[in-house]
C-alpha cells in the first residue's frame, strides 16, 4: 500500500513519516512543495504545491492512501484544499485522511469555518475519507515559555477554560494509527488529550519545574495580541491566536472523549512532560 503525505516537510508531516517507517511502512511518498527540503526523510520526494492544481493529480499517481494535512495558509485554505481533492478525484485515490480541527462542526475557533468548508467539499467528493479533528497542541502553548521565563509571567486569554491538548507526537501516533489500519476508513475520530488544564495549571507546572515563580496573568484580547505582536508574532498570527484563547472560553479546546488514546493504544504525553521537553 502507498501512502503520501502532504506538508511532508511541516512538524507534523515529518513526525508521521518518522513513525510510518518505524511501523514497517516501506511504501511512503512525501509531497512537498520543495521536494530538497524531503531529502532528509529518506524516503521518495514528489512536488507538491497546493497553488499549481494542474501539478497536483500526476503526483498522487499510484497513491494509495493520501494523509492530507491541511495547509498552514489560513484564509487561504479552502481553494488549496479544493484543488487536492479534486486532484484525488481525478488521480483515482481510494482513501483519504484529513487533518480537520476538534469539533470542526460547532467549534467557535476562527480557523475552523475552512475545516467546515473543507470537510464538506470532502463529503461531496466521492472519495472515501477519515477524519481526524485535530485538538490543540500542547506545543502551541509551549512556544511562549522562553518568553514567560524572561518576563516572569505566561500571558493569554483564556480565562479558567479547560484545555485538553496533546504532544504533536501523539496526533502523529493517531494519524499512523489509522493510514495503517482499513478498519478506521470512512470515521471522524475527535482527537484531544486526556487530561485537561488551565492555563494557570501550566503556570503553576512552569513554575514548579523551573524554581521561579511565574504567574498565568489573564488579559483582554486584544492586549495580549499585542504582546504576542511584540514577541515577534506577524499581526494576523498574533491576532489569530489571541482569538483562539478567546474561544478556549467557549469550550473550543476542550474534549473529554479519550478518543485519541483509544485509538492510539496508550496515554497522551501530560503537560508536565512536554513542559520538561522544552525547558531540556
Amino acid at each position: 500500500m502507498t501512502i503520501a503525505i502532504t506538508g511532508a516537510t511541516g512538524q507534523l508531516g515529518r513526525l508521521i513519516i518518522e513513525k510510518l517507517k518505524a511501523a514497517g511502512e516501506a511504501d511512503v511518498i512525501a509531497l512537498a512543495r520543495s521536494p530538497e527540503k524531503a531529502a532528509g526523510l529518506s524516503v521518495p520526494a514528489r512536488a507538491f504545491d497546493y497553488d499549481q492544481p494542474d501539478t497536483l493529480a500526476p503526483a498522487l499517481s499510484g497513491v494509495d492512501t493520501l494523509m492530507f494535512i491541511s495547509a498552514s495558509e489560513i484564509g487561504r485554505r479552502v481553494d488549496q484544499h479544493r484543488a487536492v481533492i479534486e486532484a484525488a478525484k481525478t488521480a483515482g485515490v481510494p482513501h483519504v485522511v484529513y487533518t480537520s480541527v476538534l469539533h470542526a462542526d460547532t467549534s467557535a475557533l476562527s480557523l475552523a469555518e475552512e475545516h467546515r468548508q473543507t470537510e464538506a467539499l470532502l463529503a461531496a467528493s466521492g472519495l472515501t475519507v477519515t477524519l481526524l479533528r485535530n485538538g490543540w497542541y500542547t506545543e502551541n502553548y509551549a512556544a511562549s515559555i522562553p518568553s514567560a521565563l524572561e518576563h516572569g509571567a505566561f500571558v493569554g486569554s483564556a480565562g479558567d477554560a479547560r484545555i485538553s491538548s496533546a504532544a504533536r507526537a501523539d496526533y502523529a501516533d493517531a494519524a499512523v494509527a489509522v493510514l495503517t489500519n482499513p478498519d478506521h476508513a470512512g470515521k471522524t475520530f475527535e482527537l484531544a488529550g486526556d487530561d485537561s488544564y488551565a492555563l494557570t495549571d501550566l503556570a503553576a507546572e512552569l513554575s514548579q519545574q523551573t524554581g521561579k515563580d511565574i504567574p498565568y496573568v489573564d488579559m483582554p484580547e486584544a492586549d495580549y495580541a499585542g504582546v504576542l505582536t511584540q514577541a515577534g508574532f506577524p499581526a494576523p498570527m498574533a491576532l489569530a491566536f489571541a482569538g483562539f484563547d478567546t474561544a478556549a472560553k467557549a469550550g473550543a479546546l476542550f474534549d473529554d472523549g479519550n478518543a485519541m488514546s483509544a485509538l492510539i493504544g496508550h496515554p497522551t504525553t501530560p503537560l508536565a512532560q512536554t513542559i520538561k521537553a522544552t525547558l531540556a
